[in-house]
């Protein structure tokens, strides 16, 4: 079984990360999404909220599974016997820093492959942190986010759980 890992924070999952999530199903036998934390953002939802997210976005995913994970993902990669890394790739922009992290991964995990996979056009300049931009000044986003993410944002807003009220 070839199994692929896709990692990354989630915060929230965007339609974007779920065309990733589905061309990724179709390469590979089993495709893990990793749910991490980074110490460079601070989400808005917890790991555990963004791993039920994904869980109920991925739902009729028969060969996709949402684990949370901590440490190296090259460990981590090597712990689920996963022969690749998935990795989105939106624009030009973003294929620096990806490339640096296959290397160093590559380095950690020479078993492992980083497999880049372009999101449909519809979606390149979708993520997440522009999406709760938008949602905290009061704008639409149910076209960028599957509907339980949509939801959970406008609800976790509402609540000011962001540390900015909306509009």
């Amino acid at each position: 079984m070839r199994t692929a890992i896709y990692p990354g924070t989630f915060d929230p999952v965007t339609k974007g990360h779920v065309d990733i999530i589905q061309r990724a199903a179709s390469l590979f036998d089993r495709i893990v999404v990793a749910v991490a934390e980074n110490e460079n953002k601070r989400p808005l939802f917890s790991r555990e909220e963004r791993k039920r997210l994904l869980e109920e976005t991925v739902l009729d995913l028969k060969n996709v599974e949402v684990r949370v994970f901590e440490g190296l993902l090259a460990n981590y990669a090597g712990k689920m016997k996963a022969v690749a890394v998935i990795r989105g790739l939106r624009a030009v922009s973003d294929f620096e820093y990806e490339f640096q992290m296959a290397l160093m991964n590559r380095k950690l995990n020479p078993d492992m492959e980083t497999v880049f996979l372009m999101p449909s056009e519809e979606y390149t300049y979708i993520n997440s942190s522009i999406v709760k931009e938008v949602a905290r000044l009061g704008g639409e986003v149910r076209c960028f986010l599957p509907a339980a993410a949509a939801t959970a944002l406008m609800e976790k807003l509402n609540r000011g759980e962001s540390g900015v009220y909306p509009g």
